[in-house]
């Protein structure tokens, strides 16, 4: 059987996502579709809309046949370490391809970037530390040394790396390379509202960025039900029957204002990612701010962006400190999160083949990369009840891998 990878975080899976699985299947002619997921915490520095467990349920109605989680390590990192991660387990899971959405849906440019950049190396990771000196922040230091390299080069055609999904798509070819991956790596053109959208209009794909804004403006699903499938408003509805609320900084801030007063800046400054001083910022607007956003408005300056600053606050609330961050230079293991019954044929034919051991019993394997998942999980899981005995902990030892047989791909609109 053919597998073809995909890196995704469903936050929550809207009817792009299940465009982008479908062409993945469609481009590479595979049999079964694997998705890295990130896990309660995500990329861009914030908790998920709604738990691991819930958007894996989303993902196998939808087109996915198996569901990995990207561990928290790299699940919130910046992009080269993200896709690094992603791409690692990717190919340790034993798929022949990978695809990614972009803004320039065509592979070439993507190929062009790349040896542009090897045989530059030199000139680009200097530029990367001047442009960062100058106090800009990394994205921009990357699409800045980017910019540099391109001068006076033959008229090629280039990724535009100022680009979101673009910039995404070329650090997992990045990381391809470096792992010596034989993965075909395969893009399609992102489809309908871009990644940081924010308005829904009449098309029927939207951002996830712009359906979460769209719900926690309204409290309710009713606005955003032509953008997600009938599975994904379905798990949501349970979801808000069951659990009351949604995952979002502005109801988290609370524990993470405690945390930050608790422990004060000397301990702050342990923290992964927290660097320079910002430490003593963090903690007087803690002191100062009752509301995540007024928080917010007082920490973030040019030199720190709102991205960097919620990965410093997401580390903050769950204790990641530098020395545990050192302990987890490699993704360790697979750990299931769900499977179609094709998804189980693949891995019951491989089993043996893949690179990496598979978990499916966190309580059956000790690594502490493993571990950081779980404390992530309960932390998210206290928060989201707000301390009550409607938080959910546990979870991760009390949760076998999902099979979904009940959903089926009719199942989104």
């Amino acid at each position: 059987m053919k597998a073809t990878g995909i890196v995704v975080e469903y936050n929550p899976l809207h009817n792009g996502h299940v465009y982008h699985a479908q062409q993945a299947r469609k481009a590479t002619d595979a049999d079964v579709i694997i998705a890295v997921m990130s896990g309660n915490f995500l990329q861009r520095g914030e908790p998920a809309f709604v738990d691991k467990w819930t958007r894996t349920k989303m993902a196998l109605a939808s087109g996915v046949d198996i569901v990995l989680e990207l561990p928290y390590r790299f699940a919130t990192a910046n992009a080269p370490l993200f896709a690094q991660g992603a791409i690692e387990l990717l190919d340790a899971a034993g798929c022949s391809a990978f695809c990614f959405g972009s803004e320039d849906g065509n592979i070439e440019p993507f190929q062009n970037s790349i040896r542009l950049i090897t045989s530059h190396t030199d000139e680009y990771e200097a530029a990367v530390k001047n442009a960062i000196a100058e106090g800009l922040s990394y994205p921009m230091a990357l699409n800045r040394a980017y910019k540099t390299i391109q001068e006076g080069q033959p008229a090629l055609s280039l990724a535009d790396l100022s680009m979101p999904n673009n910039i995404l798509g070329f650090h997992y070819m990045q990381a391809s390379q470096s792992i010596g991956s034989t993965m075909e790596a395969v893009t399609i053109k992102r489809m309908g509202a871009g990644y940081h959208d924010e308005t829904l209009d009449n098309e029927k794909i939207a951002s996830a960025t712009g359906i979460r804004k769209s719900f926690f403006g309204s409290e309710t699903l009713d606005d955003v039900s032509d953008f997600i499938p009938v599975a994904t408003r379905d798990l949501l509805i349970e979801w808000q029957s069951e659990r009351k609320r949604f995952g979002s900084w502005e109801s988290f801030y609370p524990f993470l204002r405690f945390v930050i007063l608790r422990d004060g800046p000397s301990q702050l400054r342990g923290i992964a990612d927290v660097s320079e001083g910002i430490e003593n910022l963090i903690f007087r607007a803690a002191q100062s701010h009752d509301s995540f956003q007024t928080f917010m408005d007082a920490v973030k300056s040019k030199r720190y962006t709102w991205t960097r600053i919620q990965r410093m606050l997401t580390h903050i609330l769950t204790g990641f400190t530098i020395e545990t961050r050192a302990e987890m230079e490699k993704p360790a293991y697979l750990r299931l999160l769900g499977m179609t019954n094709n998804g189980r044929s693949f891995l019951s034919g491989r089993k043996k083949r893949l690179n990496l051991p598979l978990i499916s019993k966190v309580a059956s394997f000790s690594d502490p990369s493993l571990k950081m998942d779980i404390a992530a999980s309960d932390i998210y899981a206290l928060a989201l009840g707000n301390g009550t005995s409607d938080s959910k902990i546990g979870l991760d030892y009390q949760i076998a891998p999902i099979m979904e047989n009940h959903f089926s791909s009719k199942s989104f609109k």
